[in-house]
C-alpha cells in the first residue's frame, strides 16, 4: 500500500468492507451485499473504478465482466488509518487516546486492565 494514501470516502470504505469479506466479487455481488436501499449498479461501478485508480483494487476480466479483488489487506488499511486518526486527533499518542475514552466513560477500568494484560503478554521475552 502507498505510504501516503488518501483515506477512503465512506462509500469507498463500504465497498472495501464487502470486497474484504468476499475476497473477490463482480459489481452485482457487491450490490447484493449492501444494505437496503441498495445503491444503483452504476454508482457501485463508478466507486470501484475510483478504487482501481487509487491502486487499492484490481480486476480480472471475464468477457465483458470484471471480477474485482482487493490489493490492500484489511488489517493493513486499518493499521494505516488508525495511525492517521491517532496522529490527527491525539497528537500520535495512544495514552492521549485511552485517556480521552476513559474520561468519556467509553472504556472501563476492566477494559484498560485487559489491554495492559494483553500488552504484557505480547512483549517479547528477553
Amino acid at each position: 500500500m502507498k505510504t501516503n494514501f488518501k483515506p477512503l470516502t465512506k462509500a469507498e470504505e463500504e465497498i472495501m468492507q464487502v470486497l474484504w469479506r468476499l475476497e473477490q466479487a463482480f459489481v452485482k455481488d457487491i450490490v447484493d451485499e449492501l444494505p437496503d436501499p441498495k445503491p444503483h449498479y452504476n454508482t457501485i461501478s463508478t466507486i470501484i473504478k475510483i478504487l482501481v485508480d487509487k491502486g487499492i483494487v484490481a480486476s480480472e476480466s471475464f468477457g465483458k465482466s470484471n471480477r474485482y479483488y482487493p490489493l490492500v489487506k484489511k488489517d493493513e488499511y486499518t493499521k494505516k488509518t488508525m495511525k492517521q486518526f491517532l496522529k490527527g486527533y491525539f497528537n500520535g499518542s495512544y495514552a492521549n487516546m485511552l485517556s480521552f475514552f476513559a474520561k468519556e466513560k467509553d472504556i472501563s477500568i476492566e477494559e484498560l486492565e485487559s489491554i495492559l494484560k494483553e500488552l504484557k503478554n505480547d512483549k517479547p521475552k528477553k
